[in-house]
């Protein structure tokens, strides 16, 4: 599957840059999958005007694989989102994580593109510690089967150091339609902006922001890349975000509202600045900072059950549950930011999603 062979629709929405959550695991007090109530957070993530979705990531707990759901789970969002989308008019780009040593991830990417997904997202965890050339051969053969959405994790979670020489040997990759930037690092950010510029391919290669620390003034800036002597503006267009799988319809309204400013050739206002660090004290409760990101999805479940649309915060490990004094830092944000949820847009329409 080539990028060619998405419908040009769904293209151009990943293309301008959207909100894609980072798809949360649904469970039942027994840890067993919930698929109700998965197919209900994917109606409420599109509802809310997400343009994308990824699941089978680090938010779906990439234990997955090792309790068989990987297939299970993939399959019944990327189908609720097709029905729903349907229904609604309203068609997402799926993504699927790819993650594991080259066998299982080429096998991960080939059932994703056969379950009607539109790009694989690779996680590259399995190969820290090996060289540059065999990551890039490892990134290129799953390319070969469905477009590539390249990964830069965190290495607070898991993720390998990817220096700038990795980033442009990656970007001579065919089939890459964008890149999740997410080492939570301003000069690795910077890497990845200024090879994708080098390497001419900043319309080829769309940017999404992952650094959940930063995403207001990563959507606002305009980087300037000096290359053979001229100059080259690109911007990061979207999120692809764990911390945006909560609250959801106040992140497209916070997009929408960049992309107006930025179009439009505005000023940004001092009050976006000072949202955006709203924000960032809202994600380093959810993610648990605190605890160097060791309540980082139990928090995000946490959330998801406070609004009605997760039974609990359980996960697939027992032993990963919120950090001592987590929930009542939910309770702080929640009251100090009242304007950041989306109780309300939930509350009026949950019912909907479940029947």
């Amino acid at each position: 599957m080539r990028i060619n062979d998405i419908d040009n629709a769904v293209l151009e929405i990943f293309r301008k840059g959207t909100v894609i959550p980072a798809m949360p695991l649904a469970l039942n007090e027994k840890r067993e999958f919930d698929q109700p109530a998965q197919e209900a957070l994917t109606r409420y993530y599109m509802d809310a005007g997400a343009g994308g979705i990824a699941v089978g990531v680090h938010s779906t707990q990439f234990a997955i694989r090792e309790h068989g759901l990987f297939e299970k789970v993939l399959q019944c969002v990327s189908d609720a989102a097709d029905d729903w989308g349907q229904k609604t008019g309203n068609a997402v780009f799926k993504i699927s994580g790819a993650c594991g040593k080259t066998a299982q991830a080429v096998a991960e990417a080939q059932f994703a593109k056969g379950a009607g997904y539109h790009a694989a997202m690779l996680s590259l965890a399995a190969m820290k510690g090996s060289g540059i050339s065999e990551m890039i051969d490892h990134c290129a053969k799953v390319a070969e089967q469905i477009p590539l959405v390249g990964f830069y994790l965190q290495t607070a979670v898991g993720g390998p150091e990817l220096p700038y020489s990795f980033w442009k040997e990656f970007m001579k990759i065919p089939n890459v339609v964008g890149i999740k930037v997410a080492p939570f690092n301003r000069y690795k950010t910077f890497d990845v902006v200024r090879a994708l510029c080098e390497a001419g391919k900043e319309n080829d290669i769309t940017l999404y922001t992952g650094n959940d620390d930063t995403i207001v003034t990563d959507l606002m800036t305009e980087y300037k890349i000096q290359c053979n002597g001229t100059y080259k503006k690109v911007r990061i267009k979207g999120g692809l975000l764990g911390h945006w799988c909560v609250w959801t319809q106040k992140a497209v309204t916070l997009l929408d509202e960049i992309h107006a400013l930025v179009e439009n050739g505005k000023e940004i206002p001092p009050e976006l600045l000072t949202r955006g660090m709203e924000i960032t004290d809202c994600n380093a409760v959810f993610f648990d900072a605190a605890h160097n990101f060791a309540g980082c999805i139990p928090g995000i479940h946490e959330v998801l059950r406070r609004q009605g649309l997760l039974k609990g915060a359980w996960c697939l490990d027992p032993n990963e549950v919120l950090s001592p004094g987590q929930s009542e830092e939910i309770s702080r944000v929640y009251e100090a930011y009242p304007h950041l949820n989306d109780d309300d847009f939930v509350n009026s329409n949950i019912e909907k999603w479940k029947s």
